[in-house]
C-alpha cells in the first residue's frame, strides 16, 4: 500500500462545503451540528480541507490526456470515430462551447479553486503550530488550478473567497494577464514559506512552488523572471535527473529524485463511468491502454491517445527515451507473443509512460478506473529545459541554456547540442517534446511558442485556448462573451 498524504482520510465534512453528504448506515439525529461556515475550529479541520483541495488534482488525468490529443503528438483513438466523441472533436479541432469534456476541466479545476478558497477564506479562524504551511499549500494549490484554467480558457473570473451562486452574473472574466499576477503572488508566497522537503509524501513543496512559477513565467514570456525562479530550484533544491531512465514511470519510480510535483493515485474504488472525477485510480491510464490485449507486463484498455509515427520518428537515433515513451505494439507482440485488438486511428503505438500495468493484487470494480499509476505533473527534466528556453529566448545566457539542455540530453545518450541564438531555441523546443511526450504539455508549448500551425485544423486567434462551456457563457447573462471564433 503507498503512504501517500491524499489517501490518508476520507471526509463526508468537507463535502458539505461543496455538495453535501450522506451517511446511510447512521439513522439516528446527530448530537450536533457542523457546516460549513462553523468548521476550522482544529488543526484536524484545516489539514482534512486540505486534503480535500488536494483531491481535485486527480481530475486533471483528463487535461494530460487532452494536452496530447489536442496536440500533433497523437490522435484520439478509442474504438470509433463516435467514441467519446468530446475527445474526438478536440484532435480535429472541430470543438464547440458544447463539448462536455472541455466543460469537465472547466467544473473541476474551479472546483478545485473553491476547495482551496475555502481554507483560505477562513484562514485567520484557528491559530496552532504549523498553520502557515497548510495555506501555502492551499495557495499553491490554488495557484496550480488557476494555472490550468488559464491555459485552456484564457480570461477566467478570479475570486480569494469561495464562488458563490450568481458571481457568474457579477464577478468579469479577469484579463490573462490579471490571472497571471495572481497565480505569481500565490506561488511566491508558497515558495517562500514552504521547504524543500515535503512533511508527507505527495504534498507541494518550494521546489513544486518555484517550478510552478517559473512556468508561469515562461508562458508570458518573461523570461529573466522565470529563468530566475527555476535557476534557483536547480542550484538549491535536492531533485536532480534519475539516472535510470527506464524506472520513472514504473510503481518503483513514483516520488523519485526527479519529480518535483506528482499527482497521487491509488488502486482504491470509488469510481463509476458516471463519476470518473471520483476516481482514487488514474483513469487516464485505462484510456490509453492496449484494446484486447494479452500478454505481459501491461493489462487491456480502451486504446485512446494513439502516438503518430510522426512523433516516433522525432527521436534520434540511439535515444534511450523512444522505447520507454512510446510501445511499438508489433515489435512487442513479436517479441513477447502478446496478442492485441486494434481500435480507431491505429498506428502501432501506444503511450508506453501510462500505460496500465499488471499488478500483484488487483482491485476490485473496474481495473480501468483503479490504475495507480501517478501523473508526473512537474519533472526536474522539465525544470531544467524551461531554464534552458528562458536563458535562451530571453538572450541571457546561451552557455547556461546549453548546460541545462545537454544534462537532459546526456542521461539519453545523446551528443551535446553546440549551437547558439534561435538554432539552440529549436533544439530546445526539439528537446521538450521527446522528453515530455505523452505527459500533455506538448499542444501548450506549441501555442505559447506561436507553433500552433503545427496541428492539423489549428485555427490562429481562434484555438490556442478553448471555449467558455455554453451554459456558463448562458447563466452568465451577458457578463461573459466567449471566446473568440467560437
Amino acid at each position: 500500500m503507498k503512504n501517500k498524504f491524499i489517501k490518508t482520510v476520507s471526509i463526508c465534512i468537507i463535502a458539505i462545503a461543496y455538495s453535501g453528504c450522506t451517511d446511510d448506515f447512521v439513522e439516528r439525529s446527530a448530537p450536533y451540528s457542523i457546516d460549513s461556515e462553523n468548521f476550522f475550529n482544529s488543526e484536524d479541520d484545516y489539514y482534512n480541507a486540505l486534503i480535500g483541495a488536494y483531491d481535485m488534482l486527480q481530475s486533471t488525468y483528463a487535461n494530460a490526456i487532452l494536452g496530447e490529443i489536442a496536440s500533433n503528438n497523437t490522435l484520439c483513438g478509442g474504438e470509433s470515430a463516435t467514441d467519446v466523441i468530446g475527445w474526438q472533436q478536440i484532435d480535429d479541432m472541430v470543438h464547440t462551447p458544447v463539448n462536455s469534456n472541455l466543460k469537465d476541466i472547466w467544473n473541476w479545476m474551479f472546483a478545485g479553486v473553491n476547495r482551496a478558497n475555502y481554507i483560505l477564506e477562513f484562514k485567520d479562524k484557528t491559530n496552532f503550530e504549523g498553520k502557515e504551511i497548510i495555506i501555502a499549500e492551499a495557495r499553491f494549490l490554488r495557484a496550480y488550478y488557476y494555472f490550468e484554467l488559464v491555459k485552456w480558457f484564457g480570461p477566467v473570473p478570479l475570486k480569494e473567497s469561495r464562488f458563490q451562486l450568481g458571481d457568474e452574473t457579477t464577478i468579469p472574466r479577469s484579463s490573462v494577464s490579471d490571472v497571471y499576477a495572481f497565480i505569481e503572488a500565490d506561488l511566491i508566497f508558497a515558495a517562500n514559506t514552504l521547504d524543500y522537503n515535503a512533511p508527507q509524501i505527495g504534498r507541494a513543496t518550494k521546489s513544486s512552488a518555484e517550478a510552478l512559477l517559473g512556468k508561469a513565467y515562461l508562458y508570458q514570456d518573461k523570461f529573466t523572471e522565470a529563468a530566475i525562479a527555476l535557476e534557483n530550484l536547480i542550484l538549491n533544491s535536492p531533485h536532480d535527473l534519475e539516472t535510470d531512465y527506464d524506472l520513472i514511470f514504473e510503481n518503483q519510480g513514483e516520488n523519485g529524485i526527479g519529480s518535483v510535483f506528482e499527482v497521487q493515485y491509488t488502486d482504491g474504488e470509488g469510481a463509476s463511468f458516471d463519476c470518473l472525477q471520483c476516481s482514487e485510480g488514474n483513469v487516464a491510464v485505462g484510456f490509453s491502454g492496449i484494446r484486447n490485449y494479452n500478454g505481459p507486463q501491461f493489462t487491456s484498455g480502451f486504446s485512446f491517445n494513439i502516438p503518430t509515427q510522426e512523433v516516433y520518428d522525432a527521436f534520434e537515433v540511439n535515444d534511450i527515451r523512444r522505447d520507454v515513451a512510446i510501445l511499438d505494439i508489433e515489435a512487442w507482440a513479436a517479441f513477447t507473443g502478446a496478442s492485441f485488438g486494434t481500435g480507431f486511428d491505429h498506428t502501432g503505438y501506444f503511450n508506453r509512460k501510462y500505460l496500465p500495468r499488471i499488478r500483484s493484487n488487483d482491485a476490485a470494480g473496474d481495473l480501468n478506473l483503479t490504475n495507480p499509476n501517478n501523473y508526473r505533473a512537474i519533472r526536474f527534466a522539465d525544470v531544467l529545459l524551461m531554464a534552458a528556453e528562458a536563458f535562451n529566448r530571453g538572450s541571457i545566457d546561451d552557455s547556461k541554456a546549453r548546460l541545462y539542455l545537454n544534462r537532459v540530453r546526456t542521461r539519453a545518450t545523446l551528443p551535446d547540442v553546440m549551437s547558439s541564438g534561435n538554432a539552440l531555441t529549436s533544439a530546445i523546443y526539439q528537446e521538450r517534446r521527446v522528453e515530455l511526450v505523452g505527459e500533455g504539455h506538448h499542444f501548450f508549448d506549441l501555442v505559447r511558442t506561436g507553433r500552433g500551425n503545427q496541428i492539423d485544423g489549428f485555427s490562429p486567434n481562434r484555438n490556442e485556448v478553448f471555449p467558455i462551456p455554453f451554459e456558463e457563457i448562458q447563466f452568465s447573462n451577458g457578463n461573459w462573451q466567449q471566446n473568440t471564433g467560437y
